[in-house]
């Protein structure tokens, strides 16, 4: 059977649907999740599962159901989730909310063991989950271009997970992010370094890797995701056993 790997949004939107509104109701919130991240994990094997936050309340039986993590992109984590003392002028819209469920699903996991693959602001959460924190703001990394045309390069750590996975030392990546890890968090390690120096990938124990990279919208990236759903079917047959 194909693992079920389940997918975070943390990304609300005003609907612009208005058949459950009254009239001159202010719109409804709605999930928002790139349908690329579904179609990636399809085709790299997986049954994709969006999660939604909708409290933690239920967390530990939803794990159990599950076979890995993947932490999307979305927007900026609330600094009071890593204890951050002020809020940088450039600092996007939060949802504190949303950070709470995020966490706690990536610390569940972690003690689990599942698989997790983290892109993005996914691996800023991964590294605050484990009590790491985060630069509010790093100018120069949001790129003009297609999300489908890489940027910069990244050094990639010899003989870490990430460099078995993409064979190269020097990978080439897109770069949609203001935000990355700045202190790293326990049990993680940094594996993957921009020109400037910023961090973009880390690494944990076991199948956790985090890419500051929008991973999934480039097809040459594909083998991350077939790593994930790889080690998700361990996982799932470590539970059948």
């Amino acid at each position: 059977m194909r693992p079920l790997i389940g997918v975070t949004t943390s990304e609300l939107r005003p609907s612009a649907l208005a058949t459950t509104r009254r009239h001159g109701e202010p719109a409804h919130p709605e999930m928002a999740l790139g349908m690329t991240y579904l179609r990636t994990l399809d085709l790299a094997g997986a049954i994709p599962v969006v999660l939604p936050p909708t409290g933690t309340d239920h967390l530990a039986p939803l794990i159990e159901r599950l076979d890995g993590i993947c932490l999307s992109g979305g927007p900026d984590l609330d600094p009071t989730a890593y204890g951050a003392p002020d809020r940088h002028l450039e600092l996007g819209p939060t949802e504190p909310s949303l950070d709470e469920f995020e966490l706690a699903l990536t610390k569940l996991a972690l003690e689990r063991g599942l698989p997790i693959l983290a892109v993005c602001r996914g691996a800023q959460a991964l590294n605050v989950a484990c009590g790491g924190t985060l630069h509010q703001h790093i100018p120069g990394h949001r790129q003009t271009e297609a999300a489908t045309s890489t940027t910069h390069e990244v050094r990639i750590a010899a003989r870490s997970r990430l460099h078995r996975i993409v064979k190269t030392r020097d990978l080439p990546v897109n770069s949609f992010h203001h935000q990355a890890v700045d202190k790293v968090g326990a049990g993680l390690k940094v594996v993957g370094r921009a020109p400037d120096g910023t961090i973009e990938a880390i690494e944990g124990s076991g199948f956790v890797v985090g890419v500051q990279w929008h991973a999934e919208t480039l097809h040459a990236h594909l083998p991350l995701f077939e790593a994930l759903v790889s080690a998700a079917a361990r996982t799932e047959l470590r539970i059948a056993a």
